[in-house]
């Protein structure tokens, strides 16, 4: 296990080096047990499908770029740029292992040309279905025993920790879709 070296010097305010008009940390109402149990329930959220796309050579930009494309089929790698916030580099190594290995086709836009469209082959349907069922189960493990308005609760919650000045398209869509089978 590695060292955690805490340093001083960054809590006294009289140190060189340090922007006493920076804000300082709060003292007395930081959510530990939120932040917390949020490191640690991300961890065991993608530990489960980083174990099985370690099998792959795969890692969570996989993951991430894999999910997207199967979930909008014809997907732009502009929009999916946006989606993920990653580098057209980061994104273009990633891309090419999952065209190179068959999980993902790309195409080009019927009416744009300049476009590059994202498919999920079955290969691809069939690897984000197991990944997407390992996450299904922790989830249902977590809300087994709260009722549908706990449930909700908890999708507010994670609604309103997404920035929501955010442009993602992807996000409109899940918010769009959301917001109709509520009035429905």
């Amino acid at each position: 296990m590695a060292d955690i070296n805490f340093s001083t010097a960054a809590a006294q305010p009289d140190s060189p080096g340090t922007d006493v008009s920076a804000p300082g940390p709060r003292t007395g109402d930081l959510r530990w047990d939120i932040i917390e149990l949020l490191f640690f329930a991300y961890r065991d959220f993608v530990g489960d499908a980083d174990q099985e796309l370690e099998a792959f050579g795969f890692g969570r930009a996989h993951h991430r770029v894999m999910h997207f494309v199967t979930r909008y089929p014809g997907l732009k790698v502009a929009d999916l740029l946006d989606v993920l916030r990653i580098t057209k580099q980061s994104l273009g190594r990633v891309l090419k292992q999952l065209l190179d290995e068959g999980y993902i086709l790309q195409k080009t836009g019927s009416n744009d040309r300049r476009q590059r469209l994202l498919y999920a082959t079955a290969k691809g349907e069939a690897l984000v279905a197991k990944l997407a069922g390992l996450q299904t189960d922790r989830i249902n493990r977590a809300v087994a025993g709260l009722d549908p308005g706990g449930v909700e609760t908890v999708r507010a919650f994670l609604r309103a920790m997404i920035d929501r000045d955010d442009p993602d398209k992807v996000l409109e869509t899940i918010f769009g879709s959301a917001a109709k089978k509520t009035r429905e």
